[in-house]
């Protein structure tokens, strides 16, 4: 049997998904255009791919393999089974670029009647399968990977936990406590104020259009919001939320342009103690209208300084455990560059399948 051309609504079965409220919780997941939103108590469907339907995200695909609740932000695709399996048909929808398909004067907005005459070439059902499997194992190792960086990042923050919260770092049987305004801390730590252990320097403005898109992560307060052809700072280096985001804390393994809704960090104390410190800092909002971060204020929260030769066990195990997190990092990004070459070339027939080795 050859490949066909087929309108999508004799691929698929097409329906809006129904009002709910975000943010709640529950045992089945509330998707709405950008992936989940919340939790309900009740499902109605299951086996599904969601499509954001209007906004932003207008186009976007989750897969779904489980019961959950569709929001009315959102489409519903369920595969017709003697035409299509419901994984070659994620992985072709995610190809297919669904967002320029969209009308709508304010802003983009997909209706089944735009979608349901797209024509998308398939294969045999075997052939889709084999495709699947080859673009789902790619998924697959991604996010094996993916969980074992959280781990990785729980093991680091448990470990600044007990050394500088739980004081039982090593060596902690022979040294003694004293009292301090944050109460009983070892002897021979100082408790500083924050000002007197770093700078918070601004980040510098650059607005979306004046970026060039290059090798170097923009940040706001919110996280990497795009790239730059060249950077402010170089990395490793920290960035705190000024404006928006107010305290967020971000790490940067390269250098990077933070913009003027944040803070980087200047400091002669290990970024790996100031970054968790400064994730556990209780920064305050200081602008009602704009949520702000107050620089003085921020200067004047306390600061616990260990003592050198803590801090410098310390690097050294976050150097150990974070180079074990890079190297996934790596790899992912890799997995991930292999996975989108070979998306469109496996999806059109432009390669055979069975040339095709698995990922390992």
């Amino acid at each position: 049997m050859s490949w066909a051309l087929k309108p999508f609504g004799d691929i698929a079965s097409l329906k809006n998904g129904k009002s709910i409220k975000p943010g709640l919780s529950g045992e089945f997941p509330v998707y709405g255009a950008n992936g989940i939103i919340g939790g309900a108590n009740e499902w109605v469907y299951e086996s599904s791919l969601i499509l954001g339907r209007v906004g932003a995200y207008c186009g976007a695909v989750e897969l779904c393999e489980g019961r959950f609740w569709p929001s009315d932000n959102t489409i519903v695709v369920q595969a017709v089974e003697d035409s299509v399996t419901l994984k070659f048909l994620y992985y072709l929808l995610k190809h297919a670029d669904l967002n320029r398909y969209a009308g709508g004067a304010a802003q983009p907005l997909l209706t089944q009647s735009r979608l349901k005459p797209i024509e998308f070439l398939l294969p045999p059902l075997a052939v889709q399968s084999q495709i699947a499997a080859i673009l789902s194992a790619y998924d697959d190792l991604i996010e094996n990977n993916t969980r074992r960086i959280e781990i990785l990042e729980e093991m680091a923050r448990r470990l600044y936990e007990e050394w500088f919260v739980q004081f039982r770092f090593p060596g902690h049987e022979g040294v003694g406590l004293k009292e301090s305004e944050l109460g009983l801390i070892p002897e021979g730590w100082e408790l500083l104020r924050l000002g007197d252990c770093m700078e918070l320097a601004y980040g510098k403005a650059l607005k979306a259009q004046d970026r060039v898109p290059g090798d170097y992560p923009v940040y706001g307060s919110s996280g990497v919001v795009g790239s730059h052809c060249e950077s402010l700072v170089e990395g490793p280096g920290i960035v705190v939320g000024r404006k928006g985001n107010v305290g967020s804390v971000f790490w940067s393994d390269v250098s990077f342009f933070p913009i003027d809704t944040t803070y980087y960090v200047r400091s002669e104390v290990p970024f790996s103690y100031v970054y968790f410190n400064l994730q556990r800092q209780r920064f305050l909002n200081n602008d009602a209208a704009v949520p702000g971060l107050n620089r003085e204020q921020a200067y004047a929260l306390p600061f616990l300084l260990p003592d050198q030769d803590v801090l410098s066990r310390f690097s050294s195990e976050w150097e150990r455990i974070y180079g074990l997190l890079r190297r996934l990092e790596r790899i992912n990004v890799n997995l991930r560059a292999q996975r989108d070459l070979l998306l469109p070339k496996l999806i059109s027939g432009e390669i055979d399948v069975s040339d095709i080795p698995m990922p390992t």
